[in-house]
């Protein structure tokens, strides 16, 4: 029995449980539920982006997907037209220069009109001692992340307000944006203002017709993010087993929940920050959590110890 773990499969050789929570990655929203509208999505070329761009367009949507490599750009543009049917336009931008963002969104225009939906998906993370961290390190990571989804918000919000269109704004962050985290701590800094951006636009452009939500993505496997967040594959088992589900997620699951997000159906949804990790958040959280490795026999005679106690 296999589940689907991202771009590799997890065998049974994971906790027990994740049978009872196999992924389902087929669009869950009715054919032609974007049709006549148009999805802009920074990262768009791979992963958990190429994942949303798949199933925006299998629904009907024109999809432009932008990133700094134009030629991994064409090459999924190309492969999810031909296996949707619809079209999906690759535009060069760097999310970290507002020039570039102006270019492209000039682009987008072009090919495709104003969007109906923007998801700010563009990330950079790697694990590092902070102590070990530059100033250009630090940096990158704001740069990409903050930066970024501050500039494409502003230019694309900025020309959705003039012309009186209203859009779904779609953030994907990381469920450590709330907690901070050790050893990525440029990451959970910028990600937690990706958040806090979102929130305050939400509060403050609603009257223009424009919606902001965030996911935060528990762990999943994508080329791009265990290269740098796990290379060496040994943290990969120590995620599964504080995941209550018993498996990582998939880019299809997200991608689901980004097409609920930035529909129709979803009109009265806005300022949300969604979770989205198996469990994995709470499972952390609680202080006496780990106690779900004590055994029947270990209870039992836990239980006989604590009878026993006397006093306060």
């Amino acid at each position: 029995l296999l589940f689907s773990s991202g771009t590799r499969a997890l065998s049974e050789t994971g906790p027990p449980q994740a049978k009872f929570f196999p992924a389902n990655e087929g669009s869950m929203l009715l054919p032609g539920t974007y049709k006549g509208k148009v999805a802009f999505i920074t990262g768009g070329g791979t992963g958990l982006g190429k994942g949303m761009t798949t199933t925006l367009s299998a629904l009907g949507a024109e999809c432009v997907i932008a990133s700094r490599k134009l030629d991994v750009l064409k090459k999924t543009a190309e492969e999810i037209t031909a296996q949707t049917g619809n079209k999906v336009h690759a535009v060069q931008c760097d999310v970290r220069d507002p020039k570039s963002i102006e270019a492209a969104v000039d682009q987008l225009v072009e090919v495709a009109g104003l969007p109906d939906v923007v998801i700010n998906n563009a990330a950079g993370n790697f694990i590092s001692p902070s102590e070990k961290l530059s100033a250009n390190a630090w940096r990158t990571i704001t740069d990409i992340v903050l930066n970024g989804t501050a500039f494409v918000t502003l230019e694309l919000g900025k020309r959705l307000i003039l012309a009186e269109k209203g859009a779904a704004f779609l953030a994907i962050t990381t469920i450590y944006a709330e907690t901070g985290s050790g050893f990525v701590v440029p990451s959970a800094a910028a990600k937690s203002g990706v958040e806090t951006l979102c929130t305050s636009l939400a509060a403050e452009w609603g009257r223009y017709g424009l919606r902001f939500n965030v996911i935060q993505p528990g762990p999943i496997r994508t080329k791009g993010a265990f290269s740098r967040l796990d290379p060496t594959g040994m943290f990969e088992k120590a995620m599964i087993g504080r995941i209550p589900v018993g498996r990582l997620g998939t880019p299809g699951e997200i991608a689901n929940l980004a097409a609920y997000l930035c529909s129709d159906y979803a009109s009265w949804v806005s300022g949300a920050i969604i979770r989205m990790d198996g469990g994995e958040y709470v499972s952390m959280a609680g202080e006496f959590n780990d106690l779900r490795r004590v055994t029947k026999e270990q209870w039992a005679m836990m239980e006989t110890m604590i009878r026993g106690t006397k006093g306060s």
